[in-house]
């Protein structure tokens, strides 16, 4: 006996082709990542199924390179449909320092320690919910602090606006990672979240070269010897970003390095712990939990009592890099009350520009007191670099 006819009205076919169609648009348009998230799935299994060997080093940086393009793709799909503005934040000063943490560290104190701040603060979770500057004045600089709101797990995800206050740290020259003595165990967590959210901390950006090339497939080219990863692990890796390529790596580096280089979007950022609440604890458990940051610089404080700013202070005016220089006008005497503020490495060309546009065109020659001079009153030129303390006079065409 034969089945009565299956009939679809012509408003269930209508329906039913919107539902396909908006599933459709959802993997395409990026608003439904999970097919991203479970390729990425797939990969990590099947890197912790494969046997690691030379001859598979390879294939498992392949893999790696697969899942970090996936990985992107989802960051970029995410901020294309992330609702809201992020922290609007004007730079000032000579350097900007965020200080980073979890939720009632002591953030807001600490910043209130160091600078004209008036950041609130409450015993209870999430009391900053926007970034909060402030300006310390140290050795002259003007270094602005900034107080964000608590990074939480999940922060790179965009948990508890997380991808706000990562994107406000990737424009600090300076972090601060701030613990407490109970949080040592969780620090490793918050370097995960600033890692996967392309933070790289204390490092800098590879030694590499890539050139795309018209034809010729890829081609590596590697002055030193490289002892982490073979030529063809570093093929394998290139292929999921170029087909033809010239490759220049000029340093010892690793698979990770390699896929940074290639994704293009890492920052490279200064960093050092802050233990805080140091006055709550005995010495020994102080002690028991800077020796569990091992190879971390940590510095201990007590953000209430301010014991241990002053060395804090001197440690954020070392690690910004940052030098003093005096200016000299010809015949007179050094102003000793308002230095000026530069990087380490920077010339006397930067101090030319600082002062007035036209100064580089009518330079004639410098003269140099200081650690930077071979003798008092050196004669120097435009490329000279200068040191903290040192004085100097430039000699213009009038």
């Amino acid at each position: 006996m034969k089945g009565k006819p299956f009939f679809i009205s012509k408003g269930v076919v209508d329906k039913t082709f919107c539902i396909r169609t908006n599933i459709f648009r959802k993997l395409v348009m990026g608003r439904d990542t999970s097919a991203l998230e479970q390729q990425i799935k797939e990969i990590e299994e099947e890197i912790l199924n494969t046997q690691k060997n030379k001859a598979t080093e390879h294939h498992i940086g392949k893999l790696k390179a697969k899942i970090a393009k996936l990985r992107a793709e989802i960051e970029k799909q995410r901020s294309k449909g992330a609702k809201g503005k992020g922290f609007a934040i004007k730079k000032t000063g000579d350097a900007t320092v965020a200080l980073v943490g979890f939720p009632s560290v002591g953030k807001s104190t600490l910043l209130n320690q160091l600078t004209d701040a008036n950041s609130v603060v409450a015993p209870y979770e999430f009391t900053t919910l926007e970034v909060i500057p402030g300006m310390m004045i140290y050795n002259g600089a003007q270094i602005q602090i900034l107080d964000l709101p608590g990074l939480i797990n999940g922060a790179a995800m965009g948990k508890g606006r997380g991808r706000e206050i990562l994107s406000a740290l990737r424009n600090a020259d300076l972090l601060l990672l701030m613990i407490d003595v109970e949080q040592v165990y969780e620090f490793p967590s918050m370097i995960k979240e600033l890692y996967d959210a392309g933070i790289r901390l204390n490092q800098h950006k590879p030694d590499v070269i890539i050139r795309k090339t018209g034809q010729g497939g890829i081609i590596v080219h590697t002055p030193i010897r490289l002892t982490k990863m073979s030529e063809k692990t570093i093929k394998a890796i290139a292929s999921e970003y170029v087909t033809n390529a010239e490759i220049i790596i000029r340093e010892d580096i690793t698979e990770d390095q390699l896929i940074d280089v290639f994704l293009d979007n890492r920052k490279y950022l200064p960093a050092f712990i802050v233990l805080n609440k140091i006055d709550k604890y005995d010495k020994d458990r102080v002690e028991e939990a800077i020796d569990r940051l091992n190879g971390w610089r940590v510095i201990p404080i007590s953000a209430a009592t301010g014991e241990g700013l002053d060395e804090l202070r001197e440690k954020i005016f070392e690690e910004l890099k940052l030098i003093r220089v005096y200016l000299k006008p010809q015949g007179g005497k050094p102003d000793y009350s308002e230095p000026m503020i530069l990087r380490r490495g920077e010339t006397v060309e930067d101090v030319c520009r600082r002062l007035h546009r036209d100064f580089t065109d009518k330079f004639r020659y410098a003269q140099i007191w200081g650690k930077s001079a071979k003798y008092p009153g050196q004669k120097v030129g435009l490329d000279h670099q200068l040191e903290d303390g040192d004085v100097l006079t430039l000699i213009i065409h009038r």
